[in-house]
């Protein structure tokens, strides 16, 4: 197998604002995997909070030990995951190999991945996600997202609660909520109430990853929203521990390193009575198809990264009704435009 990469820039249609950081672009990896002629593709976003960046991406891709890791056989998913799983880190790497994979592989064999795997294509509808901004900006973007039957709010700013306010009084979508670890406890306690008399579902990592006592202690409360953990959840061998302290977890490609990884911590995920949502990092239809061949896994998905950009390198993934629409041509289903 031969493997080349390279670096592609995507452009947010705005900037995007969550707790802790601002961005006008994001950078992916996509991988081009060929073997006896044919292409495989795949893409992966640099886990930033983890260290990762597209240059170590790049430099660990063109590594001895992945060549190895690789072997000759595309079809020796499970081996060739398991010889990758030795090698530390780098799980946005490991994404856009484990997509150029499975590509090749429905390509070689003439079906869309989601049928290899036995899913449906039908997948639940995609939150959208509005990032933190002023309360006039968080109007406007709601008002935008008309047609979308689930908003997702980034908050762990100062004016969360006039916010979320301003965008149930704007809008009658499902709302989620997202911390990205920049509550304290007396913030989630103050705002339980409100969150619940406006109907959000449930929020998203609202404490620090490494701080396991405000997630313990927010459970004592006689009524809560559920909490989804997002940044604490790398792969299925966390998922049992977060049984322990939270209701949920979001399981996002660049984490756990690929497709295989995430359908495997779905099922640990089931089986200690956790709920599953899928989510993505700032990615192209290509980066977003990988995780949406598996999206019928879910019971929630955030899926919408592909609609936060302005450049598309990628065609292919249909989107309708606010649901994303996996292709049915073989492989990934995408192309490069």
């Amino acid at each position: 197998m031969q493997v080349s990469a390279r670096i592609d820039i995507l452009h947010l249609a705005k900037t995007f604002t969550i707790s802790g950081s601002s961005k006008d672009d994001e950078p992916v990896v996509v991988v081009q995997l060929e073997c006896d002629g044919l292409v495989g593709v795949g893409e992966g976003a640099p886990v930033d909070y983890w260290g990762e960046t597209p240059e170590s991406m790049l430099a660990f891709l063109a590594s001895p030990e992945v060549s190895k890791a690789l072997g000759d056989d595309p079809f020796a998913l499970e081996d060739i995951g398991d010889r990758l799983a030795e090698l530390p880190g780098n799980t946005g790497a490991k994404m856009a190999l484990d997509g150029a994979l499975h590509d090749w592989i429905g390509k070689r064999l003439g079906q869309p991945v989601w049928r290899l795997l036995g899913l449906p294509p039908t997948t639940p509808p995609t939150s959208f996600t509005i990032g933190i901004d002023s309360v006039g900006g968080t109007i406007e973007r709601t008002r935008e997202a008309e047609g979308f039957e689930v908003l997702k709010i980034k908050v762990g700013g100062p004016d969360d609660l006039a916010r979320l306010q301003a965008v149930r009084a704007n809008t009658d979508a499902r709302l989620r909520i997202d911390g990205n670890e920049g509550w304290t406890l007396d913030t989630a306690r103050e705002l339980m109430p409100v969150l619940l008399d406006l109907g959000v579902e449930f929020v998203e990592q609202p404490f620090p990853a490494g701080d396991i006592e405000p997630y313990l202690r927010l459970r004592d409360l006689p009524r809560r929203i559920p909490v989804v953990i997002d940044e604490g959840c790398k792969d299925s061998r966390q998922v049992a521990e977060i049984a322990t302290y939270a209701d949920g977890v979001n399981l996002k490609l660049a984490k756990t390193g690929g497709i295989r990884e995430a359908v495997r911590a779905v099922h640990v995920a089931r089986a200690h009575g956790l709920s599953v949502m899928f989510g993505c990092m700032i990615e192209s239809q290509l980066g977003i198809a990988q995780a949406a061949q598996i999206a019928s896994l879910a019971d929630y998905i955030d899926l919408d990264g592909h609609l936060l950009i302005s450049n598309s390198p990628f065609t292919g993934l249909g989107f309708a009704n606010g649901r994303v629409v996996v292709s049915e041509e073989p492989g990934l289903g995408v192309q490069q435009l």
